[in-house]
Parts: C-alpha cells; sequence; structure tokens
C-alpha cells in the first residue's frame, strides 16, 4: 500500500519538502537498517505531513514532493480522465510525419521575444520517460519573465493533460505542442521570434532492439537542426538512466567538438566523474523519471553542452 502523504502543506514550505524527500530517499537506499523494508513508522507532525505508519512509500509520492511547490489539483482526472499512454511510439509512423502547425507565438507567449527552452518528449511517463510536463512548469514558474518554454511531446494525451496544468497554473511563458521533434523541431524553432538558448532530451524513449535504432530521437537531421538555431552560448543538455542510449547521444553531439564544447571545459567547477558524465543535474530539480530511477538504483548520465562563441 502506499504512503498517505498531504502535500499542500509541503506546498508552502518546498524546502521542508525537500528535506523529507530527501530522508525518504535515504530509507529507499537503506532500508535494512531500519528493521523494515521501504516503510516510514513516524508522522512529522512539525510539517503537517502525515504519513501513514509502516506504509511502502511509491516513488509517484517523492515526485509529488519533488513539485510540491506546484500544488498541482485533482481536477485533472475529472476534466481529462485517466491519461493512458502508450509507453513506446513509433516515431517513424506515417501518422507522426506531418509537420505541427506553427503556432501565433504572440498568442503562446506574453513575450516571444524571450529566450526559449525546448524540451524534446516533454510529457514522458515513468517507465523510460522524464516527466508529464512538471519539469518545464516548475521552470516557468520559476523563471516568468526571462525565458520562455516550450515542450514538444509525440503523446496527444499528455500534451492535453500538460496544457490544463498551464492554465490551472496561469503561466504565460510555458507552451506545450503535439509533435515529432525529428519533424516539426526545425519549422516551429526557425519561426520562433526569439533566440533559441536551451534544448534539452531527458530519458528519451530507448528503443532498445538494434532494428529500432533509427527510431530514437537523436538523429543526425535533428542534431544538424538544433546546433543551426541555437544562439552563441546557448547550451544543449542530454540525459538518460539507460548507459546505452546516453552513449549513443553523447556520440552524436560529442562529434560536433567544433561547434559545441562540454561544459567542464568552459567551467572548471563543474564535476563530472572519470567518464566524463555529469555528477549533478544542472536544471535545479530533478525530472520525474530521475526519481523513479534512483530509486530503483539506477545511474543517471548526463552531458551539458554550450555553444561555442562567433557560431
Amino acid at each position: 500500500m502506499a504512503s498517505s502523504l498531504c502535500l499542500n502543506s509541503c506546498a508552502a514550505v518546498p524546502g521542508a519538502a525537500k528535506q523529507i524527500l530527501s530522508s525518504l530517499i535515504l530509507l529507499h537506499k537503506f532500508p535494512s537498517s531500519l528493521g523494515h523494508k521501504y516503510c516510514i513508522s513516524k508522522t512529522s507532525a512539525s510539517l503537517s505531513v502525515p504519513i501513514t505508519d509502516k506504509k511502502e512509500i511509491r516513488s509517484t509520492d517523492l515526485v509529488a514532493l519533488e513539485y510540491a511547490d506546484l500544488n498541482l489539483t485533482d481536477k485533472i482526472s475529472q476534466e481529462l480522465g485517466h491519461v493512458r499512454i502508450r509507453q513506446h511510439v513509433n516515431p517513424l509512423s506515417s501518422s507522426f510525419s506531418v509537420p505541427a502547425p506553427v503556432p501565433n507565438w504572440d498568442e503562446v507567449f506574453k513575450d516571444p521575444t524571450l529566450p526559449l527552452m525546448v524540451d524534446i518528449g516533454s510529457g514522458k511517463c515513468k517507465k523510460h520517460f522524464s516527466g508529464s510536463g512538471r519539469l518545464l512548469l516548475w521552470l516557468a514558474k520559476q523563471n516568468p519573465d526571462s525565458q520562455n518554454y516550450l515542450g514538444l511531446e509525440i503523446r496527444a494525451k499528455l500534451v492535453k493533460r500538460a496544457e490544463f496544468w498551464v492554465k490551472e497554473l496561469a503561466l504565460s511563458n510555458v507552451h506545450f505542442m503535439f509533435a515529432n521533434a525529428a519533424v516539426s523541431f526545425k519549422q516551429l524553432v526557425s519561426t520562433y521570434p526569439g533566440r533559441l538558448a536551451l534544448v534539452s532530451i531527458l530519458c528519451p524513449d530507448p528503443h532498445f532492439k538494434k532494428r529500432h535504432h533509427k527510431r530514437r530521437v537523436v538523429q543526425t537531421p535533428l542534431v544538424n537542426s538544433i546546433l543551426t538555431r541555437l544562439m552563441p552560448e546557448g547550451k544543449v543538455f542530454i540525459q538518460s538512466d539507460v548507459v546505452e542510449v546516453a552513449e549513443d547521444m553523447r556520440k552524436q553531439f560529442d562529434e560536433e567538438s567544433g561547434v559545441l564544447q562540454h561544459i567542464d571545459t568552459v567551467d572548471p567547477s563543474v564535476l563530472c566523474d572519470n567518464e566524463g558524465w555529469l555528477l549533478n543535474n544542472p536544471m535545479g530539480i530533478r525530472t520525474e523519471r530521475e526519481i523513479h530511477a534512483e530509486i530503483e538504483g539506477a545511474k543517471i548520465y548526463r552531458r551539458l553542452y554550450q555553444k561555442r562563441k562567433g557560431y
């Protein structure tokens, strides 16, 4: 059974919520020292976050705590119903071959001249993907007047849910689109009035079978489109908990060393392991998939690139 968590009080004190989150993660990582499996036996009365005695902790509870300050309501289930999605989608299918229509950027964003972050695959489910749009929602809430955020997602139901949350939070600097990035990215970013400051590709669909590798989102045409539109000193952030996928993405961006340089060569204070993977998430908050993966004991493989000046 799952823990019963009262998250509204945590939303008012997100720092405290993060402390509880850290404690919960420790319980997951070191359950044997507690004498029972994945459970909590006390109530945090000082934070008004009651946790039912001896209940198994779900990673979804940890996600809710990580994003507690968004305070997303349960109305989504009433408005849209249960959002059931397919974990694996074939982006080469003819149904995804039509480019997404270019929106009226003046209607999408309050100020369409702000620098833009594009997250490719922003809706993603928990099995192999980064989240349900919460990352961009959180970033947009933190930076309402300095940056715009665009989420491209190939699963229409997830886009609908994310857009519902945008309206719930009354945010005017974030937008989600149903789009196949391989087909639509170039056209969309080329029409955006502002500059492209950051592209993130976080825990994309791994497509494990070799014959399906061509379905992976990071392919040469997309890499070229990103590099062409990215502003000087703009960044590309890639991440996966599947080492084969991370290495595949890394290989393609490492090959562009004439245009890109890894962030630790720009800022020596950025820490990497012996293999060159970032030790910390530079976004300021973890994705939903990161939380799920860490609970399962997986390692997160990250790289952050910066476009050289003059390109």
